[in-house]
């Protein structure tokens, strides 16, 4: 048994069917990236299988259970972390925690949640008076504090700083090594390409791919040579060297369409050396997640946001911002 099931899941607001058929499985131990563009029925997805939200056509299982059906059994076994809000303003960092605590029969322990995710510092601010990132880490506490076996976490590192961004993905790891099995959404390609063991890429409703970051990455290697070196190379004298055309597609990160043999590589190498000038990375024959994104979600010149995608109240009538047993 799967983790999490998701067949043939449809929903729809109206006309609008907002997930469309789709289909995967998650597995206890393993970091499930859920990834697509605003809109593409990431949240709506995720609420079905929080049992905020009721499928159209389809089902959804969570550890075997209807997350609907068997609410009351489910809450005690996951944790779900929303992106912003459902925290009481007044309340300080260890008080939260030990309140959400008193929801679970064997809870974590709130002083050591409260280290783990490296706010000892401000246990005594209120959550009104902690920044953005200092209050997504206390989120993701309260939605661990119950020791879920699985764990939902919406964009975990927004508004979060490098050395908090690097805590919160070695505890995402962590918790993957515990045998939980995290779904996590984001709009952070880099992240996902780091932590997630497993990627599901949707748009429109749809299932457009799912494999391992490296599975993805390497799938048709593009016949190009994209590096990363000093902006505004003289990228005429290179394109005579490497006899192929080249373009700065960024201010420093250049690409050449030219197939990535060791030949041209070395040509690449070679050329650099002679002017002097220092190589930041290759990537030869092998993309970026975010370039597979880009590609499949038929995406051109946007970047991902930080948003995520919206849909109507639940019919259900209960709210996701609730963290703990309902």
């Amino acid at each position: 048994m799967s983790a999490i099931e998701v067949n043939r899941l449809t929903i729809s607001y109206g006309a609008n069917r907002a997930v469309d058929r789709l289909s995967f499985t998650g597995e206890l131990g393993e970091v499930l990236a859920l990834l697509g563009p605003n809109g593409a029925g990431k949240t709506s997805t995720v609420e079905a299988l929080e049992g905020y939200r009721n499928p159209s056509e389809g089902t959804v299982r969570v550890l075997g259970l209807d997350p609907i059906a068997e609410h009351a059994q489910l809450t005690p076994q996951i944790g779900v972390m929303a992106q912003s809000g459902g925290v009481y303003p007044g309340i300080r960092p260890l008080e939260a925690l030990r309140l959400h605590a008193s929801f679970y029969a064997a809870p974590d322990d709130p002083q050591e949640l409260l280290e783990r995710v490296g706010l000892t510092h401000v246990r005594r601010s209120t959550w009104r008076q902690l920044s953005g990132g200092e209050q997504q880490r206390l989120s993701l506490a309260l939605a661990l504090v119950g020791r879920p076996r699985v764990a939902f976490l919406d964009e975990p590192t927004a508004s979060v700083d490098v050395q908090g961004r690097q805590l919160i993905r070695r505890l995402v790891r962590e918790l993957a090594h515990e045998g939980v099995c995290v779904v996590l959404t984001t709009h952070d390609l880099d992240e996902a390409e780091r932590v997630a063991d497993r990627v599901v890429i949707i748009d429109r409703g749809r299932l457009i791919k799912s494999g391992t970051p490296n599975e993805l990455m390497s799938a048709g290697g593009s016949r190009e040579i994209r590096f990363g070196a000093p902006a505004a190379l003289d990228t005429a004298s290179l394109g005579k060297a490497m006899i192929a055309a080249v373009e700065e597609v960024s201010p420093g990160e250049y690409r050449v369409a030219i197939d990535p043999s060791p030949a041209n590589i070395a040509a690449l190498t070679n050329w650099l050396a002679e002017n002097d000038l220092p190589l930041a990375d290759l990537r030869a024959g092998r993309q970026r997640l975010e370039d597979v994104f880009l590609r499949m979600t038929q995406i051109t010149g946007e970047v991902p946001s930080v948003r995520v995608d919206s849909a109507p109240q639940a019919r259900s009538g209960r709210s996701r911002r609730r963290q703990g047993p309902s």
